[in-house]
């Protein structure tokens, strides 16, 4: 008889024997993988999300001052630019899991970045590229320019897809700490390039100007890339199974199809049973989506692809839970800055730049990571047993709660700094950093769960695509906070005066707009906790 314990074994042998060298060679654990090849992808992810954001705080000056859009016309390229990068993740993900590996995945993708970087970078540098001064783009320039933003835009969501998941492929899937800690890590890298950016690229933007931040930022895509392949022989790869996506489709049909069906029409099923993702030896799954057993009753599809569905669909919810988060992680670029403009900047005879305010926040996440790892190996080292705030659910959790703390205190800040500019005072922009430090460690806790947790939780499928819901929960939460703004303004304005109309603030009610996203993320906080108990 086969125990659990052996088959937990074999899916392990399984899964292993699933990963090949760069020549297609079944893969030695003495020569690829380990922490030295996962290492490649955090530094590889410092160059490429330095590129991405250094580009997209160029882009809105660039835009208005050599391509002469309006600074709303700008504004709203540069969101949608964003938006449409981390939304394109989902195709990257797709990709890497149903066919290329996600080494190639990278490839590919980063490939079309640094053409479509490129290609800006040209149109840059010739002003026959460009409109004359105060005309408008030519339908030729516009497409020039189009093309390259959204070359970049596929390339970025390519690479923030495939990129962490080929990372975590290097490591022991039995040993949950270490994937847990690379996830640290790798965030860790993303901030690090994130304050390269507004820091090193900010300073030569405003004194060597923009078109040279276009070239050395087409440089260090260039070396990340070179950086990436260069490990090629110490990577092990994970051959792509095809989509998933159409036996998903499949199954819900299947279940739908069947669903007044009789218990006792369920016939003996052809295919054996195999796990679908071997890391997970509770079957909690199981009790989950239980008409999706309806399926069963079709010869075709096996508990397999029943399982596949329904860890997919467990994921979901999850998801779903973390968007308002981002909704208001995205008022760290939008109205926190704009409220740091109008607040005294000054550092003792240094004035602290507008783009270089992303500073404070990133700062503190930098720090939280390792703090976060030496307190966990503290804890660890006193208690044999799992501590629960460390496991992926729970850390999500936590951080959902600090962005609720985090929009309420940036209420009572914001009131007063309306207060005192009313009465013609200035607060410091340090006043700040209490909101900052709660969504900066709200972002550490949320997203570096995210990615660990969708990546672990995932299919073996669907790692890819999975991790990628990470990304598509950040860019639904800046579109989300569009709407609402939309919504509260359309509400408000019909009582009187819209809270967030004109282009002052100090005459604005921004205190109330962060009050309401403190008592939504309260709400969507329980519901992410009734889901998390569900899974």
């Amino acid at each position: 008889m086969i125990t659990e314990r052996d088959q937990n074994v074999f899916n392990q042998k399984e899964t292993d024997d699933q990963f090949v060298d760069w020549k297609g060679r079944k893969a030695n654990p003495g020569k690829h993988g380990g922490i030295t090849a996962a290492a490649f992808a955090c530094v590889v992810e410092m160059f490429t999300n330095m590129v991405f954001l250094a580009n997209a705080i160029n882009f809105i000056t660039y835009f208005n001052k050599s391509m002469h859009y309006p600074h709303a016309t700008s504004a709203n390229m540069v969101t949608n630019f964003m938006g449409t990068s981390f939304l394109l993740s989902i195709l990257g993900g797709f990709i890497g899991d149903s066919i290329f590996t996600r080494f190639t995945t990278f490839i590919v993708f980063c490939t079309i970045e640094l053409l479509g970087l490129i290609l800006l970078t040209i149109q840059a540098q010739n002003p026959q590229f460009r409109p004359a001064l105060n005309e408008k783009p030519s339908q030729s320039e516009a497409a020039i320019l189009y093309t390259g933003l959204y070359s970049m835009a596929a390339g970025v969501g390519g690479i923030n897809a495939s990129l962490p998941a080929h990372g975590a492929d290097q490591l022991d899937h039995g040993n949950q700490r270490l994937i847990s800690a690379f996830f640290n890590w790798f965030f860790f890298s993303l901030c690090l390039g994130g304050l390269i950016s507004c820091t090193v690229m900010v300073w030569v933007e405003e004194n060597k100007g923009w078109n040279w931040s276009f070239t050395i930022t087409a440089i260090v895509l260039s070396l990340a890339l070179s950086i990436f392949i260069s490990g090629g022989p110490f990577y092990r790869h994970k051959l792509p199974g095809g989509s998933a996506l159409p036996r998903f489709i499949k199954v819900l049909a299947s279940a739908a199809r069947n669903c007044k069906a009789s218990p006792e029409e369920r016939v003996e099923n052809q295919y054996a049973v195999s796990a679908i993702n071997p890391n997970r030896v509770d079957g909690k799954s199981h009790n989950k989506f239980k008409f999706l057993d309806k399926a069963l009753i079709d010869n075709t599809i096996s508990e397999a692809q029943i399982e596949e569905t329904r860890t997919f669909l467990g994921l979901l919810p999850i998801f779903a839970s973390t968007i308002m988060m981002n909704c208001c992680l995205a008022q760290l670029q939008t109205y926190s800055v704009v409220q740091g403009v109008l607040m005294n900047r000054k550092l003792h005879n240094f004035k602290i730049p507008t783009q270089s305010l992303s500073v404070l926040p990133l700062s503190i996440m930098l720090a939280s990571i390792p703090l976060y790892e030496k307190f966990r190996r503290i804890l660890s080292s006193k208690k044999s047993e799992k501590i629960h705030i460390f496991q992926p659910l729970w850390r999500i959790g936590l951080g959902l709660a600090l962005a609720s703390g985090s929009m309420a205190v940036a209420a009572l800040v914001e009131a007063k700094r309306r207060k005192a500019a009313l009465d013609n005072a200035t607060l410091s922009v340090f006043w700040l950093a209490w909101q900052f430090l709660l969504l900066g460690v709200s972002d550490m806790l949320t997203l570096g769960g995210m990615l660990e947790f969708f990546y672990s939780e995932a299919p073996d499928s669907m790692r890819s695509m999975c991790t990628a819901l990470s990304w598509c929960s950040t860019s639904m939460g800046y579109f989300l906070s569009s709407v609402l703004l939309s919504i509260v303004n359309s509400a408000s304005g019909r009582f009187g005066r819209e809270w967030l109309g004109g282009n002052d603030i100090n005459h604005s009610r921004l205190d109330l707009f962060y009050t309401l996203l403190s008592i939504l993320n309260t709400l969507n906080f329980l519901n992410y906790v009734y889901w998390a108990k569900q899974y």
